[in-house]
């Protein structure tokens, strides 16, 4: 076989990647976009500045093995809170797109989130998007072309870096990040992750954009999966829009043969994936609603009435009763009710004090010559506030217990688990046979700092 048809072949499989040149468009999910950019890069630039008793508000200190939160600290013993609120995030995910479709991607995914903020420093340093198009095409020999394209790398590189920075000071105190930086002085790690993260958000924002939701982001393969006819998706009405076609204003569509389209392709010309809406539901859309606010505008010119292109749903375009309160929908909203409701109680009755009892098995009990019996217990207390506190231990339960030292008093420095050993003694024949005791830890400083847990007792049984 010879090589022709093979190159042939293999032609037709692959296509050269085209640039998306999104158009700028105005309308009310324009502006609800723009406000989710505002409001999420906000919380993401300023949180790190916020203070909280004199540290930082929020701050994943990792070499100390704390993660503050406000007034919450959390310990490595904690990691099930945070695989708690992952669950949660990952069922909101499986709820909000069941709702209204992939709602995330289209307002507060980062890719896209970032992507707008490059988008428009790109617009005002290269103009619209037919101004674009022309600098594109234009020879690299031209002055033009040099002085945009230096301007806009000179705002990706610089807003790149301060995200990468802002990235590592939820990780390193910022302030001393900050510090460092101006000093010159940062070390190896900080401007590893500070370059690292600056790369990615410049690569991903600035250059894959599109690509990243088209080829690498797995959410668009299955949320086909989370989707049935009665989900809320952005969709294009060929009952009414076709046939489509260019004609005057004033001209009622339906006397010259035509449906409401004007075929403008403004809603392909604003999709930052450079999509065709009117072609059906495609897992490129990232429900942006770019489109409706392009595609109402044209309708306005045109005298049209609006929501050629809208928010709705399979059932609704079929003319068929919509479900809104549907099994899945139960499903994922009572698991996600009873999921957040458990987080939120085991917060609040999270004690930032553990103990932690084990008695020692190498021997069951030992017979002393006072006539008492003797458990030997490891103990370990954890302090999880920020604070050093002495701890004392007391045991509990039926017959003379006595403990061994008595008092049991441990100063146990903040973070740190403190092993202790301790003997528990009583009377052997009374009462008769093994028992459940009660350990106690409890700081002298602060009464509410408490903790406490069961153990075994072994005694004789005759």
């Amino acid at each position: 076989m010879s090589g022709e048809p093979a190159a042939a072949s293999t032609d037709a499989l692959y296509a050269a990647h085209e640039k998306v040149y999104p158009r700028e468009i105005s309308g009310r999910f324009a502006s609800l976009r723009k406000l989710a950019v505002w409001v999420l890069l906000g919380l993401f630039y300023a949180i790190p500045w916020l203070r909280w008793n004199g540290r930082q508000a929020v701050l994943f200190d990792l070499p100390a093995r704390k993660f503050y939160i406000g007034a919450l600290v959390l310990w490595p013993q904690d990691f099930i809170y945070l695989t708690w609120l992952l669950i949660i995030a990952a069922l909101a995910l499986f709820f909000f797109t069941a709702v209204g479709g992939r709602l995330w991607c289209g307002y507060a995914c980062p890719q896209t989130v970032w992507t707008e903020v490059f988008l428009w420093m790109e617009r005002v340093t290269e103009g619209d998007r037919n101004e674009r198009m022309k600098l594109d095409r234009l020879p690299w020999s031209s002055g033009l072309k040099l002085r945009r394209k230096l301007m806009k790398q000179i705002l990706w590189i610089g807003f790149a870096l301060w995200t990468g920075f802002t990235f590592v000071g939820y990780f390193t105190p910022i302030e001393t990040l900050a510090h460092e930086v101006t000093r010159l002085a940062l070390g190896p790690w900080e401007s590893f992750w500070c370059l690292f993260y600056g790369f990615a958000t410049y690569g991903n924002a600035g250059y894959l954009r599109e690509q990243v939701c088209k080829y690498m982001c797995p959410y668009a393969r299955f949320q086909s999966a989370m989707f049935d006819r009665d989900t809320l998706v952005i969709t294009y009405d060929t009952r009414r829009g076709e046939p489509r076609g260019a004609r005057r204003r004033g001209i009622e569509p339906r006397s010259a043969g035509l449906g409401d389209c004007i075929d403008c392709t403004w809603c392909v010309q604003v999709c930052p994936t450079g999509i065709d809406i009117r072609q059906g539901l495609q897992n490129e859309c990232i429900a942006c609603a770019a489109c409706i606010d392009a595609c109402d505008t044209v309708m306005d010119k045109m005298g049209y009435a609006r929501g050629l292109i809208r928010y709705s749903t399979q059932h609704a375009l079929d003319r068929e009763p919509v479900r809104i309160v549907r099994p899945r929908i139960l499903m994922y909203g009572t698991l996600l009710l009873i999921l957040i409701g458990g987080f939120v109680t085991a917060l609040a009755l999270r004690t930032p004090v553990a103990l932690d009892v084990i008695r020692d098995r190498n021997a069951l009990y030992r017979l002393l010559d006072d006539g008492r019996v003797e458990n030997v217990y490891n103990v370990k207390i954890l302090n999880k506030t920020e604070h050093a506190h002495r701890f004392r231990v007391t045991v509990r339960g039926a017959g003379r217990l006595q403990l061994d030292p008595d008092p049991a008093r441990f100063a146990v420095e903040s973070g740190e688990v403190y092993p202790a050993a301790l003997r528990v003694r009583r009377p052997a024949y009374e009462p008769l046979g093994s028992q459940d005791i009660q350990f106690d830890v409890q700081a002298e400083d602060q009464p509410h700092l408490r903790a406490g847990t069961k153990a075994r007792f072994i005694a004789p049984t005759q």
